[in-house]
């Protein structure tokens, strides 16, 4: 399969899923039979990884002893990666005998160092294994849940109940409010000094998207936008949501009033953000990011040099 590289880290087709094969009774079976076959190893939200001579997932093969000595029910089916069967192995916490010169680690640190396309295998993995970490029990009856489906699906265990979970997201909104020459950018505490992003809040139930970013950019500015134009998504494990960006626009002559989810909030002109420097802006791994670039862009002509 062909992929292209995506604008939005996590997103692009790096994984050809093939959800048809997870209904295959005898997928862990043909998974150890394949000498290609790649598993992967998780522990809790940390990625078994290598260091040396570069970042990257320490794939394991079949006759490794930590694949050997998984349960059927530890492994989950993410796809095919690289034209081979990718398998995640969600290793229980006292897992040991891992190669050397690896090591565990959580995916945020890693966003920096890994190629794209492993860093896009290892988001699909962490939501997978948050998801399963948070409905070991079924939440109609109480009863214990077994995977299916190559591990895409938890089903209760009481033969009175049997309710079956599937994965869930939590859509939220990213908003790059701007009055055409200027742009809105807030601040939460405990974020580095100096630094500004993107507005962004959860979808609530009953909400279009459109009505979440009004309401999002009124509650925690007190602006009401004017239109808004979506613009691109963004797969985001931390835990598991899916960012839904948006461009938006806004009269800036409107005083800004904060509700106290932010400690700062202003607006920045291009020629200002041009200088700001890489520790005023959100890294280049987010949407936010990528919101601001491509206002910037539009507004100014040139790209955003800060890294």
């Amino acid at each position: 399969m062909t992929t292209q590289r995506s604008d939005n880290p996590f997103s692009g087709a790096w994984l050809e899923r093939r959800s048809e094969s997870r209904a295959e009774a005898g997928w862990v079976e043909q998974a150890l039979a394949e000498p290609e076959t790649r598993f992967l190893v998780s522990c809790g939200t940390q990625h078994l990884v290598q260091r040396h001579p570069e970042t990257r997932i320490a794939f394991l093969d079949r006759a490794h002893p930590l694949v050997r000595a998984s349960e059927p029910e530890q492994l989950v089916l993410l796809g095919w990666f690289g034209g081979a069967r990718c398998v995640l192995i969600d290793a229980l916490p006292d897992a040991t005998g891992f190669p050397a010169d690896t090591q565990l680690a959580e995916l945020r640190p890693l966003l920096t160092e890994l190629p794209e396309p492993e860093a896009a295998v290892l988001a699909c993995a962490r939501a997978l294994l948050i998801w399963r970490a948070r409905h070991r029990h079924c939440g109609v009856c109480g009863a214990p849940t077994r995977p299916r489906s190559a591990g895409h699906s938890l089903q209760c265990t009481s033969s009175e109940c049997g309710a079956e979970f599937f994965p869930r997201i939590a859509p939220a909104i990213i908003v790059l409010v701007s009055d055409g020459d200027r742009a809105l950018l807030g601040r939460q505490p405990g974020w580095p000094a100096g630094r500004y992003s993107t507005l962004a809040g959860f979808v609530e139930p009953g909400e279009s998207l459109e009505d979440t970013v009004a309401r999002e950019v009124y509650e925690e500015a007190g602006v009401r936008v004017n239109s808004v134009s979506y613009v691109a998504s963004q797969p985001w494990p931390f835990p598991s949501s899916l960012m839904l960006g948006f461009h938006a626009t806004a009269n800036s002559a409107v005083p800004i009033r904060l509700d106290g989810e932010l400690e700062h909030a202003r607006w920045f002109a291009a020629a200002e953000l041009g200088t700001a420097g890489a520790s005023v802006l959100p890294p280049r791994y987010t949407i936010a990011r990528r919101l601001i670039d491509s206002w910037y862009l539009r507004t100014t002509g040139a790209a955003l040099d800060a890294a």
